[in-house]
């Protein structure tokens, strides 16, 4: 389903971390030799993982900070509450947004520990990747009893340029 340019799929800080390189070949993402479905699917298991290890109903802030563990161990590189910044009408606004964790410059993980993924959320995760430039947003929310009914995973199409035919 493609919604506005958006595709919706359900299923210390601020500082840049390395821990490798990941799997090398494919059509990868900038400077990671991985293919974008791969490296979601390692963050979602490594989600998966500290959600089976610590359970739900814990604050945000310990999931990301385990989740943020599991990525240094795992060689991805990635920061922490990432300022994103907003321009309106020319002028740049600072500290406007902050997003949970962004992997590999691609990948923007929003943490929830809440009853329900409500749609403001999801538009938040929205906002998100369209002010970070970010092909790819998970919305996690590890107040579930299994992490997958709290996934949600959000794509950002490029949009076609005027009079550029739909694909097939």
């Amino acid at each position: 389903m493609v919604v506005g340019g958006w595709m919706g799929l359900c299923l210390g800080r601020s500082s840049m971390h390395h821990g490798g390189r990941g799997v090398q070949g494919g059509r990868g993402e900038e400077g990671t030799g991985l293919v974008e479905g791969d490296m979601t699917g390692r963050v979602i298991g490594l989600a998966i993982k500290v959600h089976k290890t610590i359970g739900p109903g814990l604050y945000e802030n310990v999931y990301e900070d385990c989740l943020g563990l599991e990525l240094s161990r795992s060689g991805l590189r990635f920061e922490r509450q990432v300022e994103l910044p907003l321009i309106y009408e020319g002028v740049r606004f600072e500290r406007t947004y902050r997003a949970d964790i962004i992997i590999e410059k691609s990948i923007i993980l929003e943490i929830k520990s809440i009853e329900n993924i409500l749609p403001i959320h999801k538009s938040q995760l929205l906002t998100y990747l369209r002010l970070s430039g970010c092909r790819v947003g998970l919305l996690l929310n590890f107040n579930t009893v299994l992490l997958k009914n709290g996934l949600r995973r959000f794509i950002q199409t490029a949009p076609r340029p005027p009079g550029t035919p739909s694909p097939p």
